[in-house]
């Protein structure tokens, strides 16, 4: 069972993440609260697993939130649900130690899988949101608070072989010069490209680029 909470100053919002979610089996809304101060107060009471914040809150907003929660309850983990794309927004709530971030125009596969991986410790950064991280680090922009935050452990093992397909996807081959330069069968590449891909729960470049920054792996 997942235990959540929902920080957002605007009721309809609330009440249609709240129907979403109580249609499925395992997640309970245990709380909800329109500014970030109800939001702390409700958190220190309830104990949920996660707190889903919006950002742009009264009192204290959902950054300002997240930190606090960061700092004093580290056993709740912490989705931000925004409809902001901005590099600002998601950089200071990665710093302030965000488990996720997610657009508010999500589907609701997307959501219930960022909720799901994050109750199970993981992270969930939403494509576009990857790829603004991807993009400080391509571009040395990221500062140590959020690079220390991406620094995780692995919770998956990649092989010698994936670790040298890794390479050479991210260098834009295909599988044909992937085949002629490890001297393996062009289906024995694209098996183990599969493979890789699978294991990184990514779809395409842009996506596993962004996890192997994340998890430097590169």
């Amino acid at each position: 069972m997942i235990n959540v909470v929902l920080a957002d100053d605007h009721v309809l919002v609330r009440n249609g993440i709240k129907a979403l979610l109580e249609d499925e089996t395992g997640i309970t809304v245990i709380g909800e609260a329109s500014d970030g101060k109800e939001a702390i107060r409700i958190i220190s009471t309830n104990k949920p697993d996660i707190l889903i914040v919006d950002i742009r809150m009264p009192e204290m907003n959902g950054i300002e939130v997240v930190a606090e929660i960061s700092k004093n309850h580290k056993e709740i983990k912490t989705l931000v649900l925004s409809m902001h794309d901005s590099e600002e927004y998601v950089v200071k709530s990665i710093q302030a130690g965000a488990d996720g971030y997610l657009l508010k125009g999500a589907s609701k596969e997307e959501f219930l899988k960022a909720l799901t991986k994050i109750a199970a410790g993981g992270k969930y950064f939403t494509g576009d949101v990857s790829s603004i991280i991807m993009n400080n680090f391509v571009n040395g922009n990221a500062s140590a608070a959020v690079e220390t935050k991406m620094q995780k452990e692995l919770p998956f093992k990649l092989t010698k072989r994936e670790k040298q397909i890794l390479s050479l996807v991210l260098e834009l081959k295909n599988n044909k010069d992937i085949a002629e330069e490890l001297k393996i069968s062009k289906r024995t590449a694209e098996v183990h490209r599969f493979n890789l891909m699978k294991k990184l729960e990514v779809k395409n470049l842009m996506e596993l680029t962004a996890k192997a920054k994340e998890y430097q792996l590169i």
